[in-house]
C-alpha cells in the first residue's frame, strides 16, 4: 500500500507588532496571497488531503483556511500542539498517529525543513528544498500499510514546489 504525505510549511507571517506572541502571528499579504496559490496547484495535480494536521499556532491555521477551499473543506483537520515548532522526530511521532493518506501536515522551519530531508530516501531536484521557504510544499509516497510503520529513509519525493515557482 502507498500512503501519501503533503508537507506544507505555513505561509509568510507577519512581524508587524512586537508585542504579539510568535503564537499568534498572523499571515502577512504575501502569506495570504500565496497559500490559495499553493492550495490551487495541489488540486490541480490531484494532491487533495483526506486529513490535516496542523501546528495550533494561528499561521498554520490560517494557512489552511486559505488552502481548505481548493482543497475540500470536508478533510478532517487537526490542530496538535505538539507539532508547534516540532523537531523532525516529534512530527514523525504525530504522522504516527495520522489515519488517512493522503496526509496534508503544516508546520514551521526549522523543523519542517530538517523532518523533510530525513524522510527521504533522496532529496528532490530542487534548490530551494534544503532552505524550505514559507509554504514550500513535499508531496512524498511511502510504501506502508500504516503511517505507523514510516520512518526515516522510507520516503520518495513526487513533487517539490514553492509559491515563487508557481508565481505567487
Amino acid at each position: 500500500m502507498t500512503l501519501r504525505l503533503i508537507l506544507v510549511r505555513h505561509a509568510k507571517s507577519g512581524w508587524d507588532d512586537p508585542l504579539v506572541d510568535d503564537h499568534d502571528r498572523t499571515l502577512n499579504a504575501r502569506g495570504q496571497a500565496a497559500a490559495p496559490v499553493i492550495a490551487e496547484w495541489l488540486a490541480e495535480q490531484g494532491h487533495i488531503p483526506a486529513e490535516v494536521v496542523a501546528s495550533t499556532a494561528r499561521r498554520t491555521v490560517e494557512t489552511w483556511q486559505l488552502m481548505a477551499p481548493a482543497l475540500g473543506e470536508c478533510a478532517v483537520m487537526r490542530r496538535d500542539p505538539a507539532l508547534y515548532h516540532a523537531p523532525a522526530e516529534r512530527m514523525l511521532e504525530v504522522l504516527h498517529n495520522c489515519a488517512a493518506s493522503p496526509v496534508l501536515m503544516l508546520g514551521h522551519n526549522p523543523g519542517i525543513a530538517d523532518f523533510a530531508a530525513r524522510l527521504l530516501q533522496a532529496p528532490p531536484d530542487n534548490a530551494r528544498f534544503a532552505s524550505y521557504p514559507t509554504c514550500a510544499t513535499l508531496v512524498a509516497d511511502f510504501d506502508a500499510p500504516d503511517w505507523n510503520e514510516v520512518g526515516f529513509g522510507t520516503g520518495r519525493a513526487v513533487e517539490f514546489i514553492t509559491p515563487k515557482q508557481i508565481g505567487a
